[in-house]
């Protein structure tokens, strides 16, 4: 996993440093004016060959990160499930296909779905530069997603990061039942705001009346215990910047935390934990308070030092960590 970071960080550096830093600044302006402001994301066109270079210095890594941070949950609760081909649905230019090969190292052949010309071109100038199997042989198709996926071989894996935002609530439902039929497991990923839960959580359904279970991250197939409108149940994934995103971002934070929503369905079998920590958890003397996602719904549980083992896992236990964790679970 390291390696295949070590080289999407350099390919991305690569990349970048042969481009004029100050248009790459000028087009970074203008995504994260679009992205913050209220323009609507089906507008936000990567049309040019700086726009797309630009967007991978800007968001590659953290698009990876929360990627392969959901994709390597999935595979926990699935430790059985060894996937040889991919289909990644509006790949852009391939953080999905890096990180599904991260977590899951028995993949083999991709295939990548994509509408905007300049990011294929880029996509695969990155791939070429990986030495993982499925990375550098990955295919690209152009297609334009307006509905279903096309048609085509039952893969094991699909998956679509960043995408259901940029499509209307019919098109979500017709692309995320036809994900289900087209493959065994699905992965979707969406920003970790109330608005991306909000649409994860009805994928969710679609592939649960698909006739799939839920793999990750909740710890069970029933309805979303959280209320609406008072929270929202996302994940977050640190990650260290490069001295090109951090010129780029004007920042001065060695490092950023990616906000992420995500659900990981399956006709596999699978291993769930009994349930799932929230909220980053609250750690005092003696103490730990841990919000818990549990087939019963959301507890409060206040683990203390005098339960030994238990709270000394709990004092190693962080937001998005399985409950009890799977080592003490099997004892």
């Amino acid at each position: 996993m390291g390696n295949l970071n070590s080289e999407l960080f350099a390919a991305i550096d690569s990349v970048a440093d042969g481009a004029n830093e100050h248009d790459l600044a000028v087009s970074v302006q203008e995504l994260m004016r679009k992205y913050r402001g209220r323009v609507d994301p089906r507008d936000i066109v990567l049309a040019s060959d700086t726009d797309v270079i630009a967007y991978a210095a800007y968001r590659l890594p953290a698009t990876f990160a929360a990627a392969r941070s959901a994709f390597e949950t999935a595979a926990a609760a699935m430790p059985g499930f060894a996937p040889t081909t991919h289909l990644d649905v509006g790949g852009g230019m391939g953080a999905s296909v890096w990180a599904a090969s991260a977590a899951w190292p028995s993949l083999r052949s991709t295939t990548v779905l994509e509408q905007s010309a300049p990011a294929i071109k880029l996509g695969k100038r990155l791939a070429r530069r990986s030495t993982d199997t499925a990375v550098q042989g990955s295919e690209w198709e152009r297609f334009r997603l307006t509905g279903a996926v096309p048609d085509g071989p039952r893969v094991d894996l699909a998956t679509m990061s960043y995408v259901l935002n940029e499509l209307t609530p019919q098109v979500q439902e017709e692309v995320v039942r036809s994900l289900a039929e087209r493959a065994r497991t699905v992965v979707l990923l969406e920003p970790g705001t109330p608005e991306g839960y909000e649409r994860i959580i009805t994928a969710r359904g679609h592939l649960i009346a698909e006739g799939m279970s839920v793999a990750a991250p909740c710890p069970h197939d029933g309805t979303c215990p959280i209320t609406p409108g008072e929270d929202w149940c996302h994940f977050a994934e640190r990650l260290n910047r490069s001295g090109i995103q951090r010129r780029l971002k004007f920042g001065t934070l060695g490092f950023e935390d990616e906000k992420y929503a995500f659900v990981a369905a399956t006709s596999e079998p699978v291993e769930r934990p009994a349930s799932r920590v929230l909220r980053h958890p609250q750690k005092r003397k003696g103490l730990v308070s841990l919000r818990l996602c549990t087939t019963d719904g959301i507890e409060d549980r206040v683990v203390s030092k005098r339960q030994g083992e238990t709270y000394r896992a709990a004092r190693k236990t962080d937001w998005g960590d399985p409950w009890p964790p799977l080592e003490e679970a099997d004892r």
